[in-house]
């Protein structure tokens, strides 16, 4: 026959009503014990008794509970902004993921009844010779080249600019009120910017490329439309020293 095993949380609970009763059993031995070793001092007088209970009871007890209290709130606050982050950023790149990148690609190329239509441009990044790199040096500077090349398209792109891994090996860029011509000089500069990059696994100079489609719109346009052009544009390029925009004027 086999005992009941505990819950996590009876457990935690056992744990809290087992601290609760040895802090208060505490407190009151403290208190007790202070103020029988001052009921023996002849030197003060009860009210310099009672000043001396009503000063160190607090500043023994309070002080360091709120300060406990207190480590745990910034504790808490941390894992929570963790949280947030890891529910935002894809953990490997740094960029936005899959899901909050389209979210936020949809809302803000949507219009509205204040602002009116939506243009802009989107851009589908795909890092070349990946599958390679991997059989030569390892999984691990794969993910490191993919690091990079994410980090080279945040600093090549607006301030206002979305960039987000929509896929494995797949970078989206979204650039809102972009021209034809701001996203061909962006695409321009990415690419451009990759291909400088220093990668040299174990020794080994070798050099990363990109593959970019796009597409420019004038009004609005869901994300899955932005994705699809983009995506035939790219399958359009056969070599890194070329972007493929389309343009959609609906």
């Amino acid at each position: 026959m086999t005992k009941p095993t505990t819950t996590p949380s009876a457990q935690s609970w056992k744990d809290v009503a087992w601290l609760t009763v040895l802090g208060t059993a505490g407190c009151l031995i403290l208190s007790l014990g202070l103020n029988y070793l001052l009921l023996f001092s002849e030197a003060l007088t009860p009210f310099a008794r009672s000043v001396i209970t009503a000063t160190l009871l607090p500043l023994a007890i309070g002080l360091p509970l709120f300060l406990l209290l207190a480590s745990k709130q910034a504790e808490i606050r941390r894992y929570r902004q963790e949280l947030n982050r890891s529910a935002t950023y894809d953990r490997l790149t740094g960029c936005l993921n899959g899901p909050v990148f389209t979210s936020m690609v949809d809302r803000r190329a949507a219009k509205t009844s204040e602002a009116g239509p939506r243009s802009g441009a989107f851009l589908v990044i795909h890092p070349e010779h990946l599958k390679s790199l991997n059989l030569r040096f390892g999984l691990e500077w794969g993910d490191e080249a993919l690091r990079l090349i994410a980090s080279t398209i945040q600093s090549s792109v607006r301030k206002e600019d979305l960039v987000g891994r929509i896929g494995t090996s797949m970078f989206g860029v979204f650039l809102p009120g972009a021209t034809e011509k701001d996203a061909k000089e962006i695409g321009e500069r990415i690419r451009e910017a990759v291909g400088q990059i220093y990668f040299a696994p174990k020794g080994e100079k070798d050099v990363l490329a990109i593959r970019t489609g796009g597409v420019v719109f004038e009004h609005e346009l869901a994300f899955e439309d932005m994705y699809r052009s983009a995506e035939e544009r790219l399958l359009e390029v056969q070599d890194e020293a070329r972007l493929a925009l389309f343009h959609i004027n609906n």
